[in-house]
């Protein structure tokens, strides 16, 4: 999985492991080293990944840059950076790793986006929530293209959560209007996310 680090990340690959899955984090400072904003280090990410482990069974996402700046702002290498990390790098990660899914006849992507998509909150995401949008365009394609080869593709979009990062950036009346508009009124946790993720993939299928 890519973007082990964070919050929500780290705890996907808590999630993970306690189900029986042997979590590799593909990072800056991961199980296995790689800049995700860069084509030629994500894919060598990718073949080490398959040298270490020979497989990978379940790709998930959670890697993300989040470079802010509403239109006025926004120039191409921030733009062109948020969609390196959240939409070109899990393309070439699927790339590499749906032949051997498919040759098995059995594999999982789970790509997280963000409930922002449908509900922008600030001008600043743009970049973000143009990524998000490609990437569940991407994740409805893969499903239909590959669920022939029992492969499945799905999202989890988690909204606002309780992190550190977000508490820097939001402040408590913010996370109360969330709550608001919640039908379970407590904040999102990252252990929330990381169940779902977890749901996903529920057994990894062996030769």
């Amino acid at each position: 999985m890519t973007g082990g680090a964070g919050a929500i990340g780290s705890a996907i690959v808590e999630g993970l492991a306690s189900s029986g899955h042997r979590a590799v984090v593909i990072d800056r400072a991961g199980d296995v080293s790689a800049d995700l904003s860069v084509e030629e280090s994500t894919r060598a990410a990718a073949a080490e990944v398959l040298r270490r482990l020979g497989r990978c069974d379940v790709f998930v996402h959670a890697a993300a840059a989040f470079d802010l700046a509403a239109l006025a702002d926004l120039d191409a290498a921030t733009f062109r950076h948020v969609l390196a990390v959240n939409v070109e790098a899990p393309l070439w990660l699927a790339q590499a790793f749906t032949p051997g899914m498919a040759e098995r006849r059995f594999g999982r992507i789970i790509f997280v986006t963000s409930d922002t998509f449908w509900d922008p909150p600030a001008p600043v995401l743009l970049p973000y929530i143009a990524s998000k949008g490609a990437l569940t365009g991407i994740m409805r394609i893969l499903a239909r293209s590959l669920g022939p080869d029992g492969i499945s593709v799905t999202a989890v979009a988690p909204g606002l959560t309780d992190t550190p990062a977000a508490r820097t950036v939001n402040t408590e009346a913010q996370f109360d209007e969330v709550i608001d508009g919640q039908a379970l009124k407590r904040r999102l946790v990252p252990a929330d996310t990381a169940a779902a993720v977890a749901f996903l993939p529920p057994t990894v299928r062996r030769p």
